[in-house]
C-alpha cells in the first residue's frame, strides 16, 4: 500500500484516520501536534507514543520533510535565502526577510512556473510539478528551525504561480491557520498571481481575509502581452473587473504588483493610463525596479524614471510606493538560484 502524506491532512482527516486504526479521537491531536508545533520529521521522535503505535503509523504514512541545499545570507540587511530539495531531488526557493514589526518569509508553491513571464527567472526552466501542502508547510517550519524565530507574515510570491495550484494552496492554507497548528491569522498572508480569473472569484469565495496581489506590470493589453502571455488568456479588463468584484465581495483592498522595465512600461504616459484603469477601485501600487536576468535582456528603469512614476501617480490620488529591495548581495529575487543549481547540475552531466 502507498504511504499517505499525513502532514497534509487536516485535523479532522486525522481523525478519521485514527478510528479507521481503531485508536481514539485524541490520538489525532497529539500526531498533528507533533507535525505542525514541534516539526518532527519521524514518527519515533512523537515519545507520547507507545513504540509500537509510531510503527504502526510509520507503516501507513509518510512524514514529508526538506533538506537545505543552499543557504545564503545577506550581509547587507540580513535577508536569508534557502534553496530547499524536495524528496524527488526538485529545488525550490524561500527568502527569509527580517522586519521591525517581525519575519516574513517568501515561499514558493510550484517547481518551477507556466506562466512565462519575460522578467522573470522562475519560468526559464519550465514547470516539473505542484507542491503539496506539507511541502509548503515545510518551507515554513525548516525556516523557523533554521533561525530560531517564528515567521509572523506570509507571501506566495516565489517560485510558481499560487492559483495554478488552487487546490494545494488552498489546503495549505487551512492548515496554516488551525489553531491547533501554526495558527497564522490569514490576515498576515499575501497571494501573489499573475491573474487567473476563474481562480480569484474562487479564491474570493473563500473569503480567506488574506491580502491578494495582482501582478500587473502594464497599463493596456498591448503593453502586457509583451511581457505576459497570460493577458492573452485573460484580458486586462477582465482581470481588473475580478479584482473589483473580489474587494467587493472580500472588503480588501488589492495590491497591484508593477515591475518597472526600462523603455517599456515606465512612461509618464503608463503612469495616467494606469490611473484611469484602476479608477475608483480600492488598491495599492507596489512599484518594483526590475530584476535583471540576463536571460531575458530588459533592463531595470533609472532611479529617476521610477520616483516620476510613483510621483505621476501620486498626483493622479493612487497610492503607490517603490519596493525596498533585500537582500540584493544574494540572488534574492526568486527562482536565480534555482536556475543557478540546475545550470551546476548541467554542467556535471
Amino acid at each position: 500500500m502507498e504511504k499517505l502524506d499525513i502532514k497534509s491532512m487536516s485535523l479532522d482527516e486525522l481523525k478519521q484516520q485514527m478510528k479507521e486504526l481503531g485508536l481514539p479521537a485524541f490520538r489525532a491531536g497529539q500526531v498533528y501536534s507533533w507535525l505542525h508545533c514541534f516539526y518532527v520529521d519521524d514518527f519515533e521522535q512523537m515519545t507520547n507514543l507507545s513504540k509500537d503505535l509510531r510503527a504502526k503509523l510509520a507503516e501507513r504514512y509518510y512524514i514529508n520533510s526538506l533538506s537545505i541545499k543552499r543557504k545564503l545570507v545577506s550581509a547587507i540587511d540580513g535577508t536569508v535565502k534557502y534553496l530547499y530539495e524536495l524528496k524527488d531531488g526538485n529545488c525550490v526557493e524561500a527568502v527569509l526577510m527580517k522586519y521591525k514589526h517581525g519575519s516574513s518569509l517568501c515561499i514558493s508553491t510550484q517547481v518551477g512556473c507556466k506562466m512565462g513571464c519575460k522578467f522573470c527567472a522562475s519560468t526559464l526552466a519550465g514547470w516539473v510539478r505542484n507542491l503539496t501542502p506539507s511541502e509548503m508547510l515545510d518551507e515554513i517550519y525548516y525556516a523557523v528551525k533554521d533561525s530560531g524565530q517564528r515567521v509572523d507574515s506570509l507571501v506566495l510570491m516565489g517560485i510558481g504561480e499560487p492559483l495554478d495550484n488552487f487546490d494545494n494552496v488552498t489546503k495549505f492554507l487551512e492548515l496554516l491557520r488551525s489553531p491547533e497548528g501554526y495558527n497564522l491569522s490569514l490576515r498576515h498572508v499575501t497571494l501573489s498571481t499573475c491573474g487567473l480569473v476563474e481562480r480569484i472569484y474562487d479564491l474570493a469565495d473563500k473569503d480567506y481575509q488574506l491580502t491578494l496581489a495582482v501582478s500587473l506590470h502594464a497599463p493596456n493589453n498591448e503593453m502586457r502581452s509583451r511581457t505576459m502571455p497570460v493577458n492573452d488568456r485573460y484580458a486586462i479588463e477582465k482581470l481588473i473587473q475580478a479584482c473589483r468584484d473580489y474587494f467587493k465581495k472580500t472588503g480588501r483592498r488589492i495590491t497591484f504588483e508593477y515591475a518597472l522595465i526600462a523603455g517599456v512600461n515606465d512612461s509618464i504616459q503608463a503612469a495616467e493610463e494606469l490611473s484611469t484603469l484602476l479608477k475608483g477601485l480600492p488598491c495599492h501600487i507596489n512599484l518594483i525596479p526590475v530584476n535583471e536576468v540576463k536571460e531575458r535582456g530588459l533592463k531595470r528603469s533609472g532611479a529617476q524614471a521610477i520616483r516620476d512614476f510613483q510621483n505621476t501617480l501620486g498626483k493622479l490620488g493612487l497610492n503607490a510606493t517603490i519596493r525596498r529591495e533585500l537582500g540584493s548581495d544574494i540572488s534574492a529575487a526568486c527562482g536565480q538560484l534555482r536556475r543557478e543549481e540546475g545550470m551546476r547540475r548541467e554542467e556535471k552531466q
